[in-house]
């Protein structure tokens, strides 16, 4: 009797160790299974697991990089990437309670936002709600101010998890002002590059990123957000040599003439002589009567015969030879010549001439004259100072698309007698724009040529990486006593010539016109005529060298290169050249000086008093932002010119932090 109690302990002693046991065994065998199958996966179902499941449901995505912005050298921003929104809609992640008590509100406020019946956001969503989509595009494109304000709607400011709410960011890519147009700008959209944008697309370019993606039906792809394999890399900022305020006068300049003689197309192009620096860029052509665009840049593209222009080129290569200079006499006779068979006629009457008449009063007869008299017997002598000034090569620029140049040699078929004549007069040639405003360039510049630059600089996260400097591409065109004779004759051909249209007495300028008529070889239909002027200012002290050209102006309004583009060329110089401007009111003349003060917008210092936000509107922007940012205000602006919106408004209380929004002019 007194063992029974040691008999029950042993046995539940004994049931315990039992149970005890299959336990540890079932816990191993389960452990065991598990090993296996893990190396079952690893060694033998690797690919069909990979196949069968995680390639069919999930896809690694781009994620794309924001492009670089394009600047002005003054800072301005040329094209920008945009953020716009995308707005998609998980009805599987909405809790049914939130979208049933909820869905009326939301409803009222996107019929508010996109001015449409809440019946028709209602019957939509109830649609969506009831397939259970996960990935419904509701809004496309919105900007910013749009997408925070959607955020905060009934549901939606819940966030993905609860409200369903998904954004999609996608990158623009706009220009940020109307003074410069898409010819000149250009694009890059993978298959092709033109433009400034072209130009420079492996800076702006960046390095894009990689995400993850989950199939949510057999047509679409769910972004897994917190999943990204790779970062992208932002673009680097590119700063380009325009000069937005010359290319705006160049630009109204030339708009101006074009719509006063009805012509199918126009362009010109300032460079800054010593550096090469293309300060403006504009090519305008007519889509419909009085209305022009920037849509095709003729300055590189198109090669044309330059006319009179070319008789620059000629006769320097005669003054460098020590053929002619300031005391040598030309006969024109009666202003008609033949030489080879070929019948050459001036328009400006006959006579003798010197050197310097036969450039100021354009005269055909005296470039052949002289060109033929020394050359004729040699013209490779001729042709050898035209490949020493680069003439035959394509131009090593940025830009791409640039037209090669063409020119008639002894070697070419069509050459003849009479070729060299015409050479002389600017035919049997033809050449970018760029290339000959190059030329009159280095003659600006001393007799050194220099490359044209389109570039500034490089930026990345505010520090300079690459920073452009002069390149010479002739260290010498001529000796300095023929450059400085045909300075001297091209002076006197606006001072006296035909282009004394344009001389005025405040601004000393030098240049050559050009009259050119093409498509000569058609019998039929009306003449056509290309207006050219090319020449730099101040003649004594050269800053810029410009070419305007007008391409089929009406001729019964006028065809000539002093009447069409020369007075382009004077408004450009007047206006740009603020020491001895000429388009300014009477009043600011006074014995010939001008209050400069009155022609520029004083830099007004912005104060920020107690935080409280100050009133910006009409301030000139390129002076408020800097202000802005050194006081720590992040500042996101659009456009250029004078503020006419900001966010927050005048009053409101801005922290550091907080982002401040500027709308400019254009």
């Amino acid at each position: 009797m007194i063992k029974q109690p040691n008999n029950n302990y042993e046995k539940k002693r004994s049931n315990a160790l039992k149970w005890g046991y299959l336990f540890v065994l079932g816990a191993f065998i389960l452990f065991v299974i598990f090993l296996g199958r893990i190396m079952i996966l690893q060694n033998t179902n690797v690919e069909e697991f990979e196949n069968n499941y995680i390639s069919k449901n999930y896809r690694e995505a781009t994620l794309k990089a924001a492009r670089g912005n394009l600047f002005a050298s003054d800072g301005s921003i040329l094209a920008t990437t945009v953020m716009r929104y995308d707005i998609y809609l998980d009805f599987k992640s909405m809790r049914d309670t939130i979208y049933s008590n909820n869905i009326g509100a939301l409803t009222d406020s996107l019929s508010k936002m996109f001015d449409k019946p809440r019946s028709y956001f209602r019957a939509k969503l109830d649609a969506q709600n009831k397939k259970n989509n996960q990935y419904y595009l509701l809004a496309k494109g919105l900007d910013f101010d749009e997408y925070d304000r959607i955020r905060e709607f009934p549901i939606f400011k819940k966030g993905k998890n609860k409200g369903g709410f998904i954004v999609e960011r996608n990158f623009r890519r706009e220009l940020a002002t109307t003074q410069i147009g898409a010819g000149t700008i250009g694009a890059d959209n993978g298959e092709s590059k033109s433009g400034l944008e072209g130009a420079f697309s492996r800076f702006l370019t960046g390095i894009d990123g990689k995400r993850l993606e989950q199939r949510i039906n057999s047509a679409q792809w769910k972004p897994i957000d917190y999943w990204k394999v790779k970062e992208p890399i932002d673009g680097q900022d590119v700063y380009t040599t325009l000069d937005l305020r010359i290319q705006d006068i160049a630009h109204s300049a030339l708009e101006n003439q074009l719509i006063k003689f009805d012509a199918d197309h126009g362009c010109v192009v300032v460079m800054e002589t010593e550096t090469g620096k293309i300060r403006a860029m504009v090519n305008l052509r007519r889509t419909e009567p009085g209305i022009y665009v920037d849509a095709y840049n003729y300055t590189v593209k198109d090669a044309q015969e330059p006319g009179s222009t070319f008789k620059t080129v000629s006769l320097l290569a005669a003054m460098d030879d020590g053929f002619i200079d300031e005391n040598t006499k030309v006969n024109i006779g009666n202003g008609i010549w033949t030489y080879a068979g070929q019948r050459i006629t001036d328009g400006h009457g006959g006579g003798t001439y010197d050197v310097s008449d036969v450039l100021a009063k354009s005269s055909n007869v005296g470039a052949a004259k002289i060109i033929t008299q020394h050359y004729a017997d040699k013209p490779e002598v001729f042709i050898d100072h035209l490949k020493k000034w680069k003439m035959f090569d394509k131009m090593q620029i940025e830009l791409p698309g640039i037209a090669k140049p063409s020119i008639q040699t002894p070697q070419s078929k069509r050459w003849n007698k009479a070729t060299l004549a015409s050479l002389a007069y600017g035919y049997s040639s033809r050449f970018p724009l760029l290339q000959l405003v190059t030329f009159y360039n280095g003659i600006a510049n001393k007799g050194k040529m220099v490359k044209p630059l389109f570039i500034d600089k490089i930026m990345k996260d505010g520090k300079i990486l690459y920073e452009a400097k002069p390149e010479v591409m002739v260290k010498k065109m001529a000796s300095d006593k023929a450059i400085e004779m045909m300075t001297s004759a091209l002076t006197k051909a606006v001072e006296k010539g035909t282009a004394k249209s344009i001389y005025t007495p405040n601004l000393k300028i030098a240049g050559k016109t050009g009259t050119a008529r093409f498509e000569y070889w058609k019998k039929d239909g009306p003449m056509k005529y290309q207006a050219s002027f090319a020449g730099f200012y101040p003649a004594d002290n050269p800053k810029y060298t410009c070419i305007v050209v007008v391409n089929q102006p009406d001729t019964s309004k006028g065809f000539y290169g002093g009447t069409v583009s020369a007075p382009v060329f004077k408004e450009i110089a007047g206006k740009t050249f603020l020491k001895t401007p000429l388009n300014v009111e009477k009043e600011l003349l006074v014995e010939r000086k001008v209050n400069l003060n009155k022609m520029t917008t004083p830099n007004i210092k912005v104060n920020v008093t107690r935080d409280s936000m100050p009133n910006l509107v009409g301030m000139i922007g390129k002076n408020v932002i800097p202000q802005l940012e050194n006081l720590g205000y992040r500042v996101d602006y659009k456009g250029v010119g004078k503020i006419t919106g900001q966010f927050p408004a005048e009053g409101a209380i801005i922290g550091k932090n907080q982002k401040i929004y500027l709308n400019l002019q254009n």
